[in-house]
C-alpha cells in the first residue's frame, strides 16, 4: 500500500518535470512572437527566461540576468524591441521603440552591429511579427531598407577612414588643471570638416589634422582661435 501510494505522487512529479522541460524547449526553439507575448519575458518572473528584441529578432539573454533583470542597467531592453534606444540613449516612453525613422546611416549601422553582438553571444529565440517580419517570419521591406541603409553607412565609414588616413590627425591631450592642447610632430594643426558627415550623421563635424605649409591654402581649413598661423601647437578650450 505504501509503495502504491507513492507511485501517483512520483508520476505527478515526473509529469510536472516533463511539462517544465517542454516549456523550456518551446521557448528555446526559435518561433514567431507578438510584442504582447514578448512583454511577459521581461525578467520580472524569475521562473521565465528573459528575452530581448532588436530589429525584430528575439534573443534569450537569461544568462545576463544581473544586467537584463529588474534593477539591471539593461532592464529597459527586456521584454520588448527597443532598437532605437541602442543609439538614442532614450530609455523612457517613446524612446523605447523599434522605429528607426530619422536616424542616420551611421546610427542604423550601429544598431545592426548590436544585433550581430547578440547573434554571437546569446541564443536566438525567434522573430517578432510586425515592423521587421511578416506573419510567416519573412523580412519586410522595412527590414530590407534598414539593412541597405546600414550597409551604406558601413561603406561611408570605410571611405571616411581611408580619406582621413591620407592626412594624419593631431596629437592631443587634456587635463582639468591645464585644459587642452593639440600639436603636430610634422606640420601645422588645422580644423577640417570630416568627409561624408552629412550622409553619415546628418550633421557637420570637424577633426584636427596636420597639414604641411604648402597645403595651408586649401579651402576649408580653420586655424584654432587664438593660435598663430604657423604654430605647431594650439591651446584649445
Amino acid at each position: 500500500m505504501a509503495l502504491g501510494a507513492r507511485l501517483p505522487l512520483g508520476l505527478a512529479l515526473l509529469a510536472a518535470l516533463i511539462a517544465v522541460l517542454l516549456q523550456l524547449y518551446r521557448l528555446r526553439k526559435p518561433r514567431l512572437w507578438t510584442l504582447e507575448e514578448l512583454s511577459i519575458y521581461n525578467g520580472t518572473d524569475e521562473g521565465l527566461p528573459i528575452l530581448l528584441g532588436i530589429l525584430g529578432s528575439v534573443f534569450d539573454v537569461t544568462k545576463g540576468r544581473s544586467h537584463y533583470g529588474p534593477g539591471g542597467g539593461y532592464h529597459h531592453f527586456s521584454g520588448r524591441d527597443a532598437s532605437r534606444a541602442f543609439v538614442s540613449g532614450n530609455f523612457t516612453g517613446d524612446g523605447l521603440t523599434d522605429s528607426l525613422q530619422g536616424l542616420s546611416s551611421m546610427e542604423v549601422n550601429s544598431i545592426v552591429d548590436w544585433r550581430k553582438f547578440y547573434v554571437e553571444r546569446y541564443i536566438f529565440a525567434g522573430k517578432i511579427v510586425g515592423r521587421y517580419h511578416d506573419s510567416e517570419g519573412n523580412p519586410t521591406k522595412y527590414l530590407k531598407g534598414v539593412e541597405m541603409k546600414a550597409k551604406r553607412g558601413a561603406q561611408l565609414l570605410e571611405k571616411q577612414k581611408r580619406e582621413e588616413d591620407k592626412i594624419p590627425s593631431c596629437n592631443s591631450k587634456w587635463s582639468e588643471a591645464e585644459g587642452g592642447e593639440v600639436w603636430c610632430e610634422t606640420g601645422y594643426p588645422r580644423l577640417v570638416r570630416r568627409p561624408g558627415d552629412i550622409a553619415l550623421t546628418g550633421q557637420v563635424s570637424q577633426r584636427c589634422a596636420c597639414f604641411q605649409e604648402r597645403e595651408l591654402g586649401r579651402p576649408g581649413l580653420v586655424v584654432y582661435q587664438g593660435c598663430d598661423y604657423h604654430s605647431t601647437s594650439c591651446i584649445v578650450k
